[in-house]
């Protein structure tokens, strides 16, 4: 009977439409055939009449008259008199006018109609369709499919997530495991009088895998897995999130044992009453529906709501208490050890060269999350499959890992002789400092192929082991470091350039945090000195306040204009004592443009004679770059 309505649906709109194009064509072509009547009045009339102009004469009932000339010309005009004086009619036929007369102004009421009701109704029965169609034919437009929930199932039949597919968070599985055992048998912990936590809010830096965590939970427990997220609950009518949040959780409990997952729950779940001029309506309306719904339903139906966000500093207390999101688990940055399984996982299905260090690939990868080494794996497959490789190979993670860090490779970008002098020293400065400096990150490449947006050249500098805790000794030797790239331009060239404005920017950074926070510093003292955030929701800059006096900031800044003279001291006076290694180094790096970082650190170990010697064997190497300078 549906798919009946449907087909005669959609016969009946081409067919209202080709009746409306007929009906305009009809109108069309009888305006063209009256375009060459003139109008005249009536002493017009008469006058053509007296002067024996006029052959007939075609009489309306509604009074309009239209006149045929000798000449064949139409005038026409409006003559209510003729259609009653009939004396005068008859005079007119006795003097040879042929006379007719016409009912068409009684019956054109109808084209009238059709003219000016038809495309209304042609444009109400649109409407109503395309309303049908949006609305899934239940009513006006706040119902319908507005108010349903367009929450996704996820089939674990079809692509199973299990734990097996996590890597690093094996604290996290174990809390979880707890979850997953509640769902397969509830009945074994309401027999203890334990209450399984409503809901579980996985928060961390974006990238650690918190929604692959919410499908391996669903994915163990083979149970329906909902996923929504936040910014989908707030609609363009008022009252849709509310209602959809309450269809969202009846859908759950049809399918219990389930778990609803909420991605970005920050989008619907800030805090309330937030900013000027207070909260969104709709956007509070929707988190006091969700509120309701988490304290409401009973820990015996079998639902656990589960939700991600990077944000949870700006939820609203309401959500986090007990009763609601029970637990909280953060997934953090993955470690060296987490990193190595990670990348394991992600090498599955892939044809690696046997000779790949996981290890040694986990080391090179600080601070990567869970998404930027699946990236990383993809790339390095792409870059293999661009060069007709059999297998992935060190050389394709190694590249892979860069492009992600500073971006791709830019040789095509052309680049003066001078710069690219400038660019050399500058990157050994950097490179050396870390070398010599005994706090400093070991170098693992340096390069002066441009990469990336702006990057003219870099030096990776990687440490040897995660750290957690970094002391006051480390943290002078990287100001140091950082200050190394200026002071080599200064030192070679006498001049310097904008390409150290980076470094400068994050020296100083650091330094202040030294000052101000850290408490390293003996004239400041061991004091945290800073600045107070206000309310989040107006913008950081426009409430933050300051909780020290005028003279204590200028002793603030008084001290970390000291502080990064004298690295910058440090940096020239070490590099000015290393001149004749730097320039051979800067030689054969011009020449190379790529050191590793155990090549570099073969040649630092070096006498400077065997230095030399080695530069100049390189068959790549031109001597007649043995002096780099600006000539």
């Amino acid at each position: 009977m549906a798919n009946n309505n449907q087909r005669t649906g959609s016969f009946l709109g081409p067919l209202l439409i080709y009746l409306f194009l007929g009906i305009l064509i009809f109108v069309s072509i009888s305006q063209l055939n009256r375009t060459n009547i003139i109008e005249i009045n009536y002493t017009d009339l008469v006058n053509l009449i007296n002067n024996d102009l006029i052959i007939s004469i075609q009489i309306d009932i509604s009074g309009l008259v239209q006149v045929k000339a000798k000449n064949g010309q139409l005038f026409q005009c409006y003559a209510p008199t003729l259609v009653f004086d009939q004396t005068f009619v008859r005079a007119l036929a006795n003097d040879g006018i042929k006379i007719e007369y016409t009912k068409s102004g009684a019956g054109s009421w109808w084209l009238t109609i059709l003219v000016y009701a038809l495309p209304t109704i042609i444009l109400m029965f649109f409407w109503f369709s395309m309303l049908k169609k949006t609305t899934g034919g239940e009513g006006g437009i706040p119902g319908g499919n507005y108010r349903k929930s367009p929450a996704r199932k996820y089939d674990a039949k079809k692509a199973k997530i299990t734990f097996k597919d996590v890597a690093g968070i094996d604290e996290i599985k174990d809390e979880l495991m707890d979850i997953v055992n509640f769902l397969k048998d509830p009945k074994g912990f309401s027999s203890l009088g334990a209450r399984i936590p409503k809901g579980i809010l996985l928060a961390g830096p974006p990238g650690t895998g918190k929604t692959l965590v919410a499908r391996a939970v669903a994915g163990e427990a083979n149970v329906p897995f909902y996923f929504m997220s936040g910014s989908d609950f707030v609609e363009l009518f008022v009252g849709v999130g509310a209602a959809r949040v309450r269809d969202l959780f009846r859908e759950a409990r049809a399918n219990s044992p389930a778990i609803v997952f909420i991605d970005e729950l920050d989008a619907v779940g800030r805090q309330r009453g937030a900013g000027l001029g207070g909260g969104h309506d709709e956007r509070e309306q929707t988190l006091n529906a969700l509120l309701v719904e988490m304290d409401g339903f009973d820990p015996r139906e079998g639902i656990v709501v589960m939700a991600a966000t990077n944000r949870p500093d700006v939820l609203d207390k309401a959500l986090l208490r007990p009763g609601r999101f029970d637990k909280k688990i953060y997934l953090d940055v993955p470690d060296l050890k987490a990193r190595e399984e990670i990348i394991k996982v992600h090498l599955r299905g892939k044809r690696i060269a046997p000779d790949i260090d996981v290890k040694s690939l986990a080391r090179s990868t600080p601070g990567f999350v869970g998404a930027d080494i699946e990236n990383m794996v993809n790339e390095a497959a792409l870059l293999a499959a661009r060069e007709n490789r059999d297998y992935i190979t060190n050389e394709d993670f190694q590249e892979a890992v860069e492009r992600i860090i500073v971006g791709p490779a830019r040789k095509s970008r052309r680049i003066s002789e001078k710069e690219r002098k400038v660019v050399t020293y500058h990157e050994l400065g950097h490179a050396i400092l870390g070398y010599l400096l005994p706090y400093s990150y070991p170098v693992h490449k340096i390069t002066i192929v441009p990469r990336g947006q702006a990057a003219l050249g870099y030096t990776m500098q990687l440490p040897t082991e995660d750290r957690f805790l970094v002391t006051e000794p480390e943290l002078r030797d990287k100001v140091v470091s950082l200050l190394g790239g200026r002071a080599a331009e200064e030192i070679v060239f006498n001049e310097i350039t904008t390409g150290a404005s980076n470094d400068l920017k994050r020296a100083t950074e650091l330094v202040r945090e030294m000052v101000t926070q850290l408490g390293m510093s003996e004239k400041i003292g061991p004091i945290a000195w800073g600045e107070e955030v206000g309310e989040i929701f107006l913008g950081r800059e426009l409430t933050r306040m300051k909780n020290f006096s005028q003279k204590t900031a200028q002793e603030i800044d008084s001290e970390i204009k000291t502080y990064v003279l004298s690295s910058y001291e440090k940096a020239k006076k070490i590099l000015t004592d290393n001149r004749e290694r730097m320039d051979l180094l800067a030689i054969y790096l011009y020449n190379k443009e790529e050191i590793s970082g155990k090549e570099f650190s073969k040649m630092m170990k070096m006498s400077l004679e065997d230095l030399k010697d080695f530069v100049m064997s390189d068959e790549e190497v031109e001597v007649k770059n043995l002096t780099i300078s600006y000539a």
